[in-house]
């Protein structure tokens, strides 16, 4: 099974070897038919320390690093 792939913007890179990444959806609301945005904070493991805020990133699927991840950083999102 395919893992999937997510991509969004660093909002906090204050942890070791963490950021934390938030993701943006937009979708057509079902009664109103207006589009609507949601976003989500996803942490990700991130080795090197390399990102900081407002880097775009992808992020995968991963088994489970920490209590919180079960994300890690792909590579720099294009875009």
């Amino acid at each position: 099974m395919p893992r999937r792939v997510l991509h969004g913007v660093v909002v906090s890179d204050k942890q070791d070897k963490t950021i934390v990444v938030k993701v943006e959806r937009r979708f057509t609301h079902p009664l109103l038919k207006k589009t609507v945005r949601r976003s989500k904070n996803y942490h990700a493991h991130d080795e090197a320390n390399a990102y900081t805020i407002g880097d775009m990133v992808s992020i995968e699927e991963s088994r489970p690093t920490s209590k919180l991840k079960r994300w890690a950083v792909v590579k720099p999102s294009a875009g």
